[in-house]
């Protein structure tokens, strides 16, 4: 794990990790965003690079990747505008995840793309669709060589054993997935529960992260209450597209989860 993911982990505090989509809701709007949602309580920020056919997100997600791309968004154009971000004196401390899918970043070239990735300050990766074999055999090392970390999710279908073998090539954090299905989607409460209490039976490396269906102080605090924070995306991409002014939707929704 990189410093800056280490020292956020270890805080007297849950962790809130905001996920959005890189150029949504126009193409100019990642900084901002990332700026405010810094500003306003969010740990980590986890940045989704837009992917037309995106086999883990749910349809609100989606719905951003499709307008992202529409508005011009690329991993070059990512790249761009982060060129600078650690820079800015609210997003030095915070945690800054890529979130995305192999396709784009094998045409970007998977070795620039980690390369720059460092060198604009990102601090991990999650891919969902590179598997675990790969990761070990050919794409781990590249990872590693530019000091980023890694995240693999698991889900309540995840052997003890896998979940073991995730825990042990993962860095930074675990991505537990809430419910098998894709992101937003709801979640029966007992159900995520004993899922929860059973992760923590493990004693992990990692520090675990919970996703899918976290959208408000409720389900941030049922979710961590187990595990070391929580992630919220959908909820965050239907109030980023509400239209408002998002110096008023950011604290107006972090602002009751975080206090």
């Amino acid at each position: 794990m990189n410093n800056r993911l280490q020292k956020i982990f270890e805080q007297e505090k849950k962790i809130l990790n905001v996920y959005f989509t890189a150029g949504y809701p126009e193409l100019e709007s990642t900084i901002p965003i990332m700026e405010l949602l810094a500003k306003h309580g969010a740990d980590i920020i986890e940045l989704g690079m837009p992917y037309s056919d995106p086999l883990a997100d749910g349809p609100v997600i989606q719905a951003s990747s499709t307008i992202a791309l529409g508005n011009g968004m690329s991993i070059e154009k990512l790249f761009e505008q982060l060129a600078a971000f650690r820079e800015n004196s609210q997003l030095q401390n915070t945690g800054v995840i890529l979130m995305g899918y192999m396709n784009p970043i094998l045409q970007y070239g998977f070795e620039a793309f980690c390369a720059k990735a460092s060198a604009v300050g990102i601090d991990g990766l999650i891919l969902p669709d590179l598997p675990e074999y790969e990761f070990e055999k050919i794409y781990g090392e590249i990872i590693k060589k530019y000091g980023l970390n890694f995240i693999f999710l698991i889900t309540p279908e995840t052997s003890e054993q896998r979940i073991r073998k995730l825990d042990e090539l993962s860095s930074g954090f675990l991505y537990a997935v809430s419910s098998s299905s894709t992101t937003g989607s709801a979640t029966n409460k007992e159900f995520v529960t004993a899922y929860l209490q059973r992760l923590a039976t493990y004693k992990l490396s990692n520090p675990i992260l919970v996703g899918f269906g976290i959208k408000d102080k409720e389900s941030f605090t049922m979710a961590a209450e187990y595990t070391s924070g929580a992630i919220i995306g959908s909820a965050f991409i239907q109030a980023l597209g509400t239209g408002k002014d998002i110096n008023e939707i950011i604290p107006a929704f972090l602002n009751p989860i975080i206090t």
